[in-house]
């Protein structure tokens, strides 16, 4: 059933307004007047507005009633409401509910959570003191709870989707994974498939458990490229006061023998590389003009034809070996006036006839 008008109380606006300065802190904290509700039968609520800092969208309410029959209005409340566009606080919770990761300090103690669906026990006590003693001690099963399934998952998941996952920037950036990182300590169950710890203290994820697809630049595999430098390169030294020592192979003497057999060219002998410069080559005599040699069968002494840095040529008698060390040159004629006794074995002595 709708209130019924009331003259007496909806007259009685600046009763209303008196009660709201008084319990402001400030008169000018309530401002101009909004209108009256009709709660019920003979009670009526004028609202004024508040200009309080902080307090926008609040109004204050003052309610005012009357008895049966009654022409004088009584102020039942006064306080301030909030509106429709009022801001409001959080709905109000219990600070155990209240609290989240990191709030926990020295001294803080969480309340303990019998139902918490995070844990399951962890082993159930038989009764039997030998059957509990080897779960405890053996089996390693003292704590009353541990993780169950769910409690698992959640922390996979939270610490997979932490700041030391594979998506953070320093991981994408990184060059090689936690999973070949020498500084990695696996961890033990499932989780153990997933994440490690790291042991790295140049790491910035140092004693902190990482997924095996993370990274960082601490890695123990990685190296930075060398990076070229601005100073310009300097001349190269030269120490002319060094002196290296150098063993060289003894040099074959050639030898004076020359098969003229095999040679068809008319020029002389081809000079061997002189030292330095060399006389040209004198033309030898005859052979067969030649004053003969006693003990030699009448073979004709050979002439000397040229010394060349004490290296001796000579006119031989053929079937003599010719020493590869001198050079004739190819395609040459013999000189018609060159005559070569035959078959004759002439000794090839050096220039001063010893």
């Amino acid at each position: 059933m709708a209130a019924v008008k009331d003259a007496v109380l909806e007259r009685a606006v600046d009763l209303a307004r008196q009660v709201a300065v008084e319990i402001a802190e400030e008169p000018q904290d309530v401002g101009e007047y909004l209108g009256a509700v009709r709660e019920a039968e003979r009670l009526v609520s004028h609202r004024f507005a508040c200009t309080a800092r902080g307090y926008r969208g609040w109004a204050w309410t003052v309610t005012v009633a009357r008895v049966p029959r009654g022409r004088t209005a009584t102020v039942c409340e006064a306080e301030l409401l909030p509106g429709d566009d009022a801001v409001l606080a959080r709905p109000w919770l219990p600070w155990s509910e209240r609290l989240r990761p990191g709030d926990i300090g020295p001294g803080d103690v969480l309340p303990f959570r019998p139902d918490d669906p995070r844990l399951e026990p962890g082993f159930t006590p038989t009764g039997d003191p030998e059957v509990d003693e080897v779960a405890i001690d053996e089996l390693a099963l003292a704590r009353v709870r541990v993780l169950s399934p769910l409690g698992i998952s959640e922390a996979a998941e939270r610490w997979y989707r932490g700041s030391r996952g594979p998506a953070t920037p320093g991981s994408v950036a990184s060059a090689g994974a936690c999973g070949s990182c020498g500084f990695l300590v696996p961890l033990q169950g499932s989780l153990g498939t997933l994440f490690a710890v790291c042991a790295n203290e140049w790491s910035p994820d140092d004693g902190k458990v990482v997924s095996l697809d993370h990274g960082c630049g601490a890695h123990s595999q990685t190296d930075v490229d060398p990076a070229p430098t601005e100073w310009p390169a300097a001349d190269p030294l030269l120490d002319e006061n060094a002196v290296d020592v150098l063993e060289l192979p003894a040099r074959r003497r050639p030898s004076a023998a020359v098969d003229t057999a095999a040679v068809d060219a008319p020029e002389p002998v081809a000079e061997a590389e002189p030292v330095a410069e060399a006389e040209p080559v004198i033309e030898a005599e005859p052979a067969a003009e030649s004053e003969p040699v006693a003990g030699n069968h009448g073979a004709a002494e050979a002439e000397p034809v040229a010394v060349l840095d004490e290296v001796v040529v000579t006119e031989v008698a053929p079937d003599t070996e010719v020493v590869p060390d001198t050079e004739v040159a190819p395609d040459t004629e013999v000189a018609p006036d060159t005559e070569v006794a035959p078959d004759t074995d002439a000794d090839a002595r050096p220039a001063d006839g010893s």
